[in-house]
């Protein structure tokens, strides 16, 4: 049995279903709440649910109490903590959700673990933002993170420092994944992938910040989902793994590759910086590769997906 929290959330959906179609049990914690429309999340919740081997909890990670009902009826082996409040920008007017859910609620879940019998991995969502304002390229596990500049950056880096703790105090194996800019089906709306194909099949102008000036380790999901799954496979006492592309890209062509997949040419508002945000992510995935890790989609392929998934289902 493995518990699983964010179900409803784009990568914990994608995870969830993976280990279902593998015939793994699978315990889900979420709140489903409205940072984006919660339409989306109940849509990829109607698809988990038609699995008899998933067994599902709409519960915010506060409710310590609630949290606490379902690992004492499923008492899970393994556990990956992916709900979290996501997003750099909403963390600049919306600091207190940020305080709830990535503090306290990373709390509740790895204390409840740390009770809990018999656990062989304890996986838990980080970012690639707790590289802050390093300047060295690429990000490696070993680099300085005491430089974080948006609160949900810091909280991540709290998180991992909290797994420190509970790992050295009380023996539980944990491993915190620094996820680089996740991409395709089933993504969020408030990521750059679908603000820009919804905005140019509109005939909107998209917002292109630093002037383009921008570089990221795009990371399909489906290769994020694989780098989970190795994670979890694989406990360690303590472990920061970077799962990201092995490839950087200019943003400005990952927009050329929007417009050839919608055969629509994009109108570009370049803007300065944003506040909180970095002009390259960039990841040193050696370690996680020595687990056997390798991304295999290209944003070719990658953004192709996606197209025909929003084209469907996205609108």
């Amino acid at each position: 049995m493995i518990l699983i929290t964010g179900n409803a959330g784009f990568i914990g959906f994608h995870l969830t279903k993976r280990l279902l179609d593998e015939g793994i049990e699978v315990a889900g914690i979420d709140s489903v709440n409205n940072y984006y429309d919660p339409s989306l999340k109940e849509k990829r919740l109607e698809i988990l649910n038609k699995y008899k081997n998933f067994h599902f909890h709409r519960i915010d990670l506060c409710d310590y109490e609630g949290c606490a009902k379902v690992f004492s009826e499923y008492k899970p082996k393994k556990i990956c903590h992916l709900a979290a409040q996501a997003g750099v920008r909403y963390s600049l007017s919306h600091p207190f959700a940020y305080q709830k859910s990535n503090n306290e609620g990373f709390l509740n879940i790895i204390e409840l673990a740390r009770h809990q019998q018999g656990i062989e991995n304890f996986v838990y969502a980080s970012s690639s933002s707790v590289y802050g304002a390093n300047k060295k390229l690429p990000f490696c596990e070993t680099d300085p993170v005491d430089q974080p500049i948006s609160l949900y950056a810091a909280t991540k880096r709290s998180n991992e420092l909290i797994a420190h703790c509970y790992s050295h105090l009380f023996s539980l194996p944990t491993s915190g994944l620094r996820f680089f800019t996740v991409y395709g089906p089933w993504g969020r709306p408030d990521m750059a992938l679908f603000l820009f194909t919804k905005s140019i099949l509109e005939g909107r102008p998209i917002d292109v910040f630093n002037n383009g000036d921008m570089k990221r380790n795009f990371t399909y999901i489906d290769d994020v989902i694989e780098g989970i799954v190795r994670v979890l496979d694989n406990p360690k006492p303590y472990e920061l793994y970077n799962i990201g592309n092995n490839r950087a890209e200019q943003l400005l062509d990952f927009i050329s590759v929007i417009e050839k997949c919608l055969n629509k040419k994009a109108q570009l508002n370049f803007l300065p910086m944003q506040p909180g945000d970095v002009p390259a992510t960039v990841a040193d995935i050696s370690k996680i590769g020595a687990l056997g890790f390798e991304p295999k989609t290209d944003i070719g392929e990658g953004i192709k997906r996606f197209v025909e998934w929003y084209l469907e289902f996205g609108t």
